[in-house]
């Protein structure tokens, strides 16, 4: 087991670190497009399965607090990514050294990875000497840096890569090409006649000449001629090549385990980092959540989907924010109001807050306080799977009863539309007993709904409607608030919108 990680504390005893599944509900709250976002260009380290991982643990959350929080220093987030960009040019290296044909190629490639890891990591660890740190997990980082870089077998290797560079640097041959043949041999302190003829030509320059340099190729693979050269020139110093074959293969696997975990595990931080900040420019913030264990007492302020508020920053653009509290006895938040007014985006923007939070994340907001659930559950609209032979109606009941059953008081549901492919009165009878059934769990839920019924069903549901604007009801503000359901007001809107009332139905009527 390694030493330490930058992503779970020592204590931490839960389920798998990592998992190579999204969980079901990602889509739903287009959480599988924010991690997609957040993995591009950084395929090399599969942050997806860290982001899948839900640890479910506090410690684990406050362990990851403090680590985004160092990482709010200008400059040691700087330093984080000088490492890891260093990092990555070890890793490039290395893997030009497998795409090479000639084994003398593969081993110089491979020895300069050696000599960047060195110094990159001696580098870093002088770095965070320099640094206030406060997180365990970064802390725990440097010390183990220290160590490492004073132990005998790093200085043995980065001695040996050294030495070997700066031999294979001081060797001086010639290429004597007569026709179609040529010889390798030692330099015999010949006169460079290159620069000579340069320095006598030189003097007869004026301004700008024609150029007949022939532009070599950029390829880093060696043809077969270059090739056979350098297999002359190890003949020659067979010493030197000996070192550097003995070097690659004693050292294949130079890469400390633990400090190869960390280069991966802290862009966790560094990508979500980097991701929210484009969001921050736009004007929105971002808070470290309170997390509830025991009670169920929640509230977000300035709240918004992480999704569209990327899209928007990205124009200069802020997404509207919202907020929410929640109180004992209440359980179920009833949201209504007029299509396309919000209503599915803030749904989507509360089971990102709780997961988020879950797993150790800044949340969109100023402050939030979320409930650290078991599982998460979402039903949202499908389109109907003929394979499975099933009405839409007859799948929505089946796969809500799946959520039930699965669920438990520690549990978030999170239901957008649902039962609107039946008759009202059907859908009034089936909600409210999928409700009932929520209500009996003790669940934290969210339903957003066009069935005003529902809304003050019982104590523990909290009626929260979107809003348009009081002097043009057909105009949504995207806000959602906390106040009794009027789908009235919304027919009204529409009715106006489509011309509809008893004026505009006179004034179309001829007389």
């Amino acid at each position: 087991m390694l030493p330490f990680s930058v992503l779970y504390p020592k204590s931490y005893e839960g389920s798998p670190r990592e998992s190579a599944q999204a969980p079901d509900f990602f889509p739903d709250l287009n959480l599988d497009q924010f991690v997609d976002t957040l993995a591009a260009g950084k395929a090399e380290y599969s942050l997806e399965s860290l982001f899948y991982a839900y640890p479910r643990d506090l410690d684990t959350i406050i362990y990851r607090h403090a680590v985004f929080q160092d990482l709010e220093d200008p400059k040691l987030f700087a330093t984080v990514k000088s490492f890891e960009r260093r990092m990555r040019s070890v890793r490039e290296h290395l893997v030009q050294a497998n795409k090479r044909h000639y084994a003398l190629q593969k081993e110089r490639w491979f020895l300069e990875a050696a000599e960047l890891y060195c110094d990159g990591v001696a580098d870093f660890s002088e770095s965070m000497n320099g640094l206030d740190i406060k997180s365990d997990g970064l802390r725990d980082l440097r010390k183990y840096l220290g160590e490492y870089v004073s132990s005998e077998a790093f200085e043995g290797l980065r001695g040996d890569a050294k030495g070997i560079r700066t031999d294979l640097s001081k060797l001086h041959y010639c290429v004597l090409i007569n026709g179609n043949t040529f010889t390798v041999r030692e330099y015999e302190g010949e006169i460079d006649y290159s620069a000579v003829v340069e320095d006598t030509f030189g003097r007869f320059k004026q301004g700008e000449v024609n150029n007949f340099l022939i532009k070599t190729s950029d390829s880093p693979d060696m043809n077969h001629i270059e090739a056979k050269i350098l297999d002359f020139v190890s003949l020659l110093f067979p010493e030197v090549f000996a070192r550097l074959a003995g070097f690659c293969a004693t050292n294949a696997g130079f890469m400390d385990a633990t400090i190869a975990d960390f280069d991966r595990e802290i862009q966790f931080y560094v990508a979500y980092l980097e991701h929210i900040r484009t969001i921050e420019r736009a004007g929105l913030g971002f808070c470290y959540p309170s997390i509830a264990v025991k009670d169920k007492e929640i509230f977000a302020k300035a709240s918004f989907d992480l999704g569209l508020a990327y899209k928007l920053a990205l124009n200069g653009k802020a997404a509207v924010t919202n907020d929410f509290h929640m109180a004992d006895p209440e359980r179920i938040f009833v949201v209504s109001g007029p299509n396309q007014g919000g209503k599915t985006t803030f749904a989507r923007a509360f089971g990102q807050l709780h997961y988020l939070a879950g797993i150790g994340c800044p949340v969109p907001g100023t402050d939030a306080r979320l409930f650290l659930c078991d599982r998460l559950f979402t039903h949202f609209e499908k389109e109907e799977d003929i394979r499975n032979l099933r009405g839409k109606l007859h799948d929505d009941l089946v796969r809500i009863r799946d959520i039930l059953s699965r669920s438990t008081s520690d549990s978030i549901i999170i239901m957008n539309e649902i039962f609107n492919s039946t008759t009202l009165g059907d859908a009034v009878f089936l909600a409210k007993n999928v409700l009932s059934r929520v209500i009996r769990l003790d669940a934290l839920c969210l339903c957003v709904t066009f069935l005003d019924e529902l809304a003050s069903l019982d104590a523990k549901t909290v009626s929260m409607v979107s809003t348009v604007l009081p002097d043009n009801p057909a105009q949504r503000t995207f806000k959602i608030v906390r106040r009794p359901a009027d789908g009235l007001a919304y027919a009204l809107s529409l009715v106006e919108k489509h011309r509809l009332t008893y004026k505009c139905l006179l004034e179309r009527i001829p007389s």
